[in-house]
């Protein structure tokens, strides 16, 4: 046992939120007998594609179709590389969480430190994907002018379609329900949904390209990057956050693997949504960038608002924007289960797991989901705070601290292979938090100056 595990013996990191074969209750008390393949390669899929897929067809627009593509399949590839790190340094350690492989390379305060950034990104994306909910359903006001929500456009204006109402009711008859499960496995049917309802987009992204096409008023996409100056080329590396962070999952790699039925699966199941994921990422960026062209938008659903140039083109702009509200709100609890997991280790490291404490367990959940219901309505520069520390929070979870532990190689089991790899997602995560920050930056002050 390491020094770590003894200092938290009692910690989530040597318990899980629920065993995988739930010894302390038994079988034939919980009826549960582990994860399968399929459930498990749904809830990870779920976790890696979020709100995120809407800004990759901007990084084609920005790279050019050859190179855009290309970078999103060799991102797919570092992130599977990370996560196989991630899973030998955890048989070698014999942790059973994330920040347990950071307590045993680090010690209590890196085992506290991954935590806070876990709980730093959780936090800002689900406050994210609630905004951006309110905005699709009830609307939004930006630079004085009203963009309608489908809610609004549908039923016209009423009490119960106003952002807040329409938040309160999301909460709580959706949010709620699927927050409650102590298992994340018990999520392997939304999340089976969540990943359908991203493949509908793509399907209904080609659909409209190929009807384009057929009456020839689809242009050829640009395969090569626009370099017209020296700002346009620096353009280019704005990119950079969006590629690195869109497979971010590694908070949720030990919650789903301690529920197997078979822990060797995980490989192969990390792989499998690995795959699926580029699939639908490659799908998502190449039609919807050949739909738009250099009128792509850094958010590809606020093309879907304006007209579409076919028949039926605004019954699918709806279909588009209510079905990735859907998908988000099934991200939701898979986002939010390792976001618990994680706060409570914070908070009570040295208690019992926390799915065998109820009253913790329902007080943890509700202070979170309160937190993220007033950040979303009532804290408008929170999207602006959230900017900031997700720019550092999310490389950190996905790629510094996998590299670190490599580096750090307590176990020496690191090959010169793990050394390089780990070294180079370092320059990406540091070179994606100084693009991140430095344009955050450049956008507040030229606000301002022009304001």
């Amino acid at each position: 046992m390491t020094f770590s595990d003894r200092k938290h013996r009692r910690s989530p990191k040597t318990a899980p939120l629920l065993p995988q074969k739930d010894v302390d209750f038994g079988h034939s008390e919980t009826g549960f007998d582990g994860a399968s393949f399929s459930g498990a390669v749904f809830n990870l899929s779920t976790t890696i594609v979020g709100a995120g897929i809407m800004a990759l067809p901007a990084t084609l627009k920005q790279l050019g179709a050859i190179p855009g593509l290309i970078v999103i399949i060799l991102a797919a590839m570092l992130t599977e590389k990370s996560i196989e790190m991630l899973l030998r340094f955890t048989r070698a350690s014999k942790s059973a969480s994330y920040s347990g492989i950071a307590g045993d390379a680090f010690g209590g305060f890196g085992r506290t430190l991954l935590q806070a950034c876990i709980v730093i990104n959780n936090l800002g994306t689900l406050v994210v994907y609630m905004i951006i909910i309110g905005d699709v359903l009830s609307g939004t006001l930006s630079d004085g002018v009203h963009y309608s929500g489908v809610t609004e456009e549908w039923f016209g204006l009423h009490w119960w379609n106003s952002r807040s109402n329409l938040l309160l009711l999301t909460t709580l008859l959706v949010f709620a329900p699927l927050i409650s499960f102590k298992r994340v496995d018990s999520l392997r049917y939304t999340s089976a949904l969540s990943v359908a309802l991203a493949v509908v987009f793509v399907v209904i992204t080609a659909g409209i390209v190929i009807v384009k096409f057929i009456n020839g008023s689809i242009g050829m996409p640009r395969l090569l990057p626009k370099l017209v100056d020296q700002a346009s080329f620096w353009k280019l590396f704005t990119t950079v956050p969006v590629l690195v962070t869109a497979y971010i999952c590694h908070h949720n790699i030990h919650p789903i693997e301690n529920e197997l039925r078979d822990g060797s699966q995980m490989k192969s199941i990390v792989r499998t949504s690995i795959v699926l994921c580029s699939t639908v990422y490659v799908a998502t960026s190449f039609f919807g960038f050949l739909l738009f062209g250099e009128h792509t938008l850094d958010d590809v659903l606020t093309n879907f608002d304006g007209e579409l140039g076919i028949p039926y083109g605004s019954l699918l702009n709806d279909v588009v924007r209510v079905s990735y509200v859907i998908h988000l709100m099934l991200v939701f609890p898979i986002v939010f289960f390792s976001l618990r997991l994680n706060m409570d280790g914070l908070f009570f490291p040295y208690a019992i797991p926390i799915a065998y404490d109820n009253r913790r367990f329902f007080s943890v959940t509700a202070a979170l989901i309160c937190f993220i219901f007033l950040g979303a309505n009532c804290v408008p520069s929170i999207w602006d705070a959230f900017q900031f520390t997700g720019a550092t929070a999310t490389v950190s979870v996905g790629f510094i601290f996998p590299a670190a532990i490599v580096l750090r190689d307590t176990h020496g089991i690191a090959t010169k292979r793990d050394r390089l790899v780990s070294w180079v997602m370092i320059l990406l995560a540091v070179s994606s938090s100084t693009v991140a920050i430095s344009s955050d930056i450049y956008s507040i002050f030229n606000i301002g100056v022009e304001a």
